[in-house]
C-alpha cells in the first residue's frame, strides 16, 4: 500500500533535481535568467550573427529546439527562452495572455542588446510569436509559425470546437489536484494523440519533460497558458485589422495541421509561405527534425 507514496516521493525528487536540457545544446550556449516585470525568464543564448528567437509550446520547454538551435548557431545568434511559468522560468500569478508574453520576449531581447530578430514559434509558442509580430512588427524580421492555431484568426470558431482541443478550457484548482502526481499520464495523452508516430517521442524525452512539469506550480502555469486563450482571441481579432507585412513561414505536420497552418496565417498576413512536413504529426522537432530544420533554414536564408 506504500507504493503510490514511494512513487510520488521519487517523482518529487526527480522534479527538484531535473537537468535543464534533455539533449545538450552546443558548448558555446550560455544559460541565464532575465527579470521581466513580474517574471524571471530562463534562456539559452549561443552563436553569432543575425538573431533568431525560438519559442516553445506546451508539453515541452525551450529544450525542444536543441537540434534547430545547434544548426542555426553556425551563423546566427540564437535565443531560446522558456516561457513564463514553464521550464525553468518563474511562475507568476498572471500574465499568461500571449500579448503579455510577447512583451516578455521583447524585454529578453532588449536585455541582450537585440533590436530585431526572426521569431519562430511552435504550439503555444506560435500564439506568442504571432502576438509578438503584431505588437512589435518593427522588431520582427521574419515570422515562422509551426503547427498550431492562432486564437481569433479564422477559421478559429470552427477550430476551437474540435473535441481534441478540450484541454483549452481545462484547468483550475480541481484540475491541478487531479493531475498532481500524474503529470506523466496527462502529458502522454498529448504526445501520443498528437503524434504521427508516438514512438518518436522516446522515453528519455518523456521522462525529462514530465519531471519539469511536476515542479511546484508548473501545471497551474501550464493550465493558465490555455485558459488565457479566450483573451488571446479578443486581442488577435483587434490586431488582425492590420495584416502583418513581414514574410511568414507557416509549417504544418502532414498528420496534424498540414496546409491549414498557412490557410490560417493568410487571414492575418500578406506574405505567407506554406510548408507541410511529410510523415509528421504535431511534434515536428521530435518527429521530423531534419525536414523541419531544412524548411526553417531555407526560409530564413531567403532574401526578402
Amino acid at each position: 500500500m506504500f507504493r503510490p507514496i514511494i512513487s510520488l516521493i521519487s517523482l518529487t525528487l526527480l522534479a527538484s533535481s531535473v537537468s535543464a536540457e534533455v539533449h545538450d545544446f552546443p558548448p558555446d550556449f550560455q544559460m541565464q535568467d532575465v527579470q521581466v516585470d513580474d517574471a524571471t525568464i530562463h534562456l539559452r543564448v549561443g552563436g553569432e550573427g543575425p538573431a533568431v528567437v525560438l519559442i516553445h509550446g506546451f508539453g515541452d520547454t525551450g529544450d525542444m529546439w536543441q537540434p534547430l538551435a545547434a544548426d542555426l548557431a553556425r551563423d546566427h545568434r540564437v535565443i531560446v527562452p522558456d516561457l513564463r511559468g514553464m521550464g525553468l522560468s518563474s511562475h507568476p500569478e498572471g500574465g499568461y495572455d500571449k500579448r503579455t508574453q510577447a512583451g516578455d520576449i521583447r524585454a529578453v531581447m532588449t536585455s541582450l542588446g537585440t533590436d530585431h530578430a526572426v521569431i519562430v514559434g511552435h504550439d503555444i509558442g506560435t500564439m506568442v510569436a504571432y502576438a509578438f509580430a503584431a505588437r512589435f512588427p518593427e522588431a520582427t524580421d521574419k515570422l515562422v509559425v509551426m503547427d498550431a492555431p492562432v486564437p481569433g484568426i479564422p477559421p478559429w470558431d470552427e477550430i476551437v470546437r474540435n473535441p481534441l482541443l478540450w484541454h483549452f478550457d481545462f484547468g483550475g484548482p480541481d484540475a491541478e489536484r487531479l493531475v498532481a502526481g500524474r503529470e506523466r499520464i496527462y502529458l502522454d495523452r498529448f504526445w501520443n494523440e498528437f503524434a504521427a508516430d508516438p514512438a518518436k517521442l522516446d522515453e528519455a524525452t518523456r521522462a525529462h519533460y514530465a519531471a519539469l512539469y511536476a515542479r511546484p506550480g508548473a501545471m497551474r502555469s501550464a493550465f493558465a497558458q490555455f485558459r488565457s486563450i479566450r483573451q488571446d482571441a479578443e486581442d488577435n481579432r483587434a490586431a488582425m485589422a492590420t495584416k502583418l507585412t513581414m514574410p511568414v513561414l507557416a509549417i504544418g505536420g502532414e498528420k496534424s495541421f498540414g496546409a491549414n497552418e498557412a490557410a490560417v496565417m493568410r487571414n492575418a498576413a500578406g506574405d505567407v509561405t506554406g510548408v507541410v512536413i511529410p510523415d509528421a504529426g504535431h511534434w515536428l522537432m521530435e518527429e521530423q527534425p531534419a525536414a523541419t530544420i531544412a524548411a526553417v533554414r531555407d526560409f530564413i536564408g531567403k532574401a526578402d
